[in-house]
């Protein structure tokens, strides 16, 4: 059941011990999601904490340095900037069929909560929590405009992507009137600071790219021998997706990161008129028009031929 946002507020108000999922390979929009509807609970006097299969990575601390919440016999699942339960990654046994209310701005939600907040216009999930707390009429703390501003600005790439939303800029804008908020060193830690190891596999990994159709398709492998090699882990790849798109002429570009054996995490990107989410549908993922992904088992080589296949498909090759 699709809901809007006064009932998805009405559900919060009358909501306990709540567990607020986040997706695998977590990101800003869905870390800053989780602890920012932490916050607003906690203002409503409710108990809460958050989850994810995946360890936050160390450069969100600033976010999640207080803490995944209290302990306690859950009542109520929320899940946040989740599209399918697949994406939950390890915790999708334990909650898959359990999720009560999920907020998210995926057009490729699958409907798989009892209730869903879906705003599918929106930037980011963060919008959407902002909008909440604005609703509820519950005091945002400085920890929560962070939250929210972090998950607005990495959704859209600090603001540059086209689903920046008007609403995307005057939600910041208010957060940097009203609140004690360091978006310059946000934005700083978000979109240039990079490990020496990072910097080294980017390098590395550009080395090997791979075009096709004329140029049209670039692909890059992110295998888990590059990683151990140049000393990073998967926390430190985040943004390595828009790589590809960098080169002139590209209309999609697609990273495969490997997972575990014959696992491989794709993220796909689209320049202009391509959309992603629709091929990563086929597939058996989703996401948005531009920026899509999917998990495919396989050899590296079969799982390079399936996507060289299906995008072709779409480019008309």
């Amino acid at each position: 059941m699709f809901i809007n946002l006064e009932e998805t507020a009405e559900f919060l108000k009358n909501c306990d011990n709540a567990i607020i999922i986040t997706h695998q390979s977590p990101d800003g929009d869905c870390i800053g999601a989780g602890f920012a509807l932490k916050d607003i609970l906690s203002e409503l006097g409710k108990k809460s904490r958050v989850v994810c299969s995946d360890e936050f990575p160390p450069r969100y601390d600033f976010l999640t340095s207080t803490g995944a919440g209290d302990d306690f016999e859950p009542d109520t699942i929320i899940a946040v900037d989740i599209a399918d339960t697949q994406l939950m990654g390890a915790l999708e046994p334990v909650y898959g069929n359990r999720v009560q209310l999920c907020i998210d701005h995926h057009v490729s939600n699958t409907g798989y909560a009892e209730k869903t907040m879906l705003r599918a216009e929106a930037s980011a999930t963060c919008e959407i929590i902002y909008d909440l707390a604005c609703l509820l009429g519950v005091n945002i703390s400085d920890h929560c405009a962070c939250c929210i501003y972090t998950g607005i600005a990495t959704d859209t790439g600090c603001f540059k992507y086209d689903c920046t939303t008007v609403r995307a800029h005057e939600i910041t804008a208010e957060l940097m009137k009203k609140h004690k908020l360091n978006y310059a060193l946000i934005n700083r830690n978000m979109f240039d600071v990079k490990s020496k190891g990072r910097m080294k596999m980017e390098s590395a990994v550009v080395e090997l790219m791979e075009y096709h159709f004329g140029g049209k398709l670039t692909i890059i492998c992110v295998t888990k021998d590059i990683m151990e090699r140049m000393g990073v882990d998967s926390n430190e790849l985040e943004g390595c997706a828009s790589l590809p798109l960098q080169v002139e002429g590209v209309e999609v570009g697609i990273m495969l990161k490997e997972r575990e054996p014959d696992v491989f995490k794709i993220s796909m990107r689209s320049a202009n008129d391509v959309n992603v989410s629709e091929i990563c549908r086929t597939l058996g993922g989703g996401g948005h028009a531009k920026a899509a992904g999917c998990l495919l088992e396989g050899t590296i080589e079969d799982v390079k031929e399936r996507l060289i296949e299906t995008v072709g498909k779409v480019l008309g090759e």
